[in-house]
């Protein structure tokens, strides 16, 4: 088939969706939001509004500030899930250099036999030779100028410099089981867990870097739901329903805990789910989520 649609200015798309029953009370106010969202973009956010999805009519009473409403709260669940990922991010950079030199020296990065693929050992070490050769950072510099050997500054510094993933793909690889034990004791998780926790959230920070939706997304990359501990998180889980945001959530809220006692920021997701009026199911949510006790903990409890 041919693809032949035509481009449609702003007022059109207002006039197509009033025809399939979108009620548009401020014009103007939606035109201004088509001319910045982008009408495409937002075509996912009225999805459940449909009451049929061929022709795209829309169920009666069906309004663009509700459409606007979810698409908004995509967004700010964007930011929080961003910024448990960062204090994430940072804490198991840390503790990754951490127990890698204290248990095999500065430059334990640079041993091959450390890894149990030393093909992917050293496709990693060009990826990080890449990042660190396009810092900027002043401890970097100052390394270069400073030392001639090694050529790489010592784990602590590069750690600073390496992307989610490429952590995530070196804690893959890491052989002495010891150190994998140190890194997941940290969070009270076991080391297959955390390693595939790790893979998922690089996943996740990538969709939100590109602002991409979270909302009502079935994931792609997913990661292992602990079995048997710790026993106080495994109940938290929902096992029926892996693809969705909930189990990321749940997960998130375990690290802060773990990592920042007094966070708020589980506060904040219940306030955001309740501030937007947001059905929880569509993300994954059990039906008596609330009653779990990773939603009932008070922040610094």
């Amino acid at each position: 088939m041919h693809f032949d649609k035509p481009p449609k200015t702003f007022a059109e798309q207002i006039a197509l969706l009033q025809s399939r029953g979108m009620v548009i009370d401020d014009e103007d106010s939606a035109r201004h939001y088509l001319a910045h969202l982008n009408y495409y973009r937002l075509t996912v956010y009225w999805l459940p509004f449909e009451a049929d999805h061929t022709t795209h009519i829309f169920k009666p009473g069906t309004r663009f500030e509700a459409v606007l409403n979810l698409y908004v709260f995509d967004r700010e669940l964007r930011l929080l899930v961003m910024d448990a990922i960062e204090r994430v991010e940072v804490s198991l950079r840390t503790q990754w250099a951490y127990h890698l030199a204290h248990g095999h020296g500065a430059h334990a990065f640079m041993e091959v036999s450390l890894c149990e693929k030393p093909d992917r050992w050293q496709r990693d070490m060009g990826s990080l030779c890449e990042e660190i050769e396009r810092s900027d950072e002043v401890f970097i510099q100052h390394y270069r100028n400073k030392y001639d050997h090694p050529k790489l500054p010592p784990v602590w510094a590069v750690c600073e410099v390496m992307s989610l993933g490429l952590l995530s793909r070196w804690f893959t690889n890491l052989k002495p089981m010891p150190i994998r034990r140190n890194i997941a004791a940290t969070y009270g998780l076991d080391d297959r867990v955390l390693q595939s926790f790790l893979r998922h959230l690089a996943y996740i920070r990538n969709l939100c870097a590109h602002h991409s939706r979270l909302w009502n997304r079935r994931f792609t990359v997913t990661m292992a739901l602990p079995r048997t501990k710790p026993a106080n998180l495994v109940a938290d889980f929902h096992h029926a329903e892996d693809r969705k945001i909930y189990n990321t959530l749940v997960m998130l809220s375990w690290m802060m805990n773990r990592i920042c006692p007094a966070h708020h920021w589980t506060v904040r997701l219940m306030d955001l789910l309740k501030r937007h009026a947001i059905r929880p199911e569509a993300m994954g949510f059990p039906r008596d989520f609330a009653t779990r006790s990773i939603w009932r903990m008070k922040a610094g409890a």
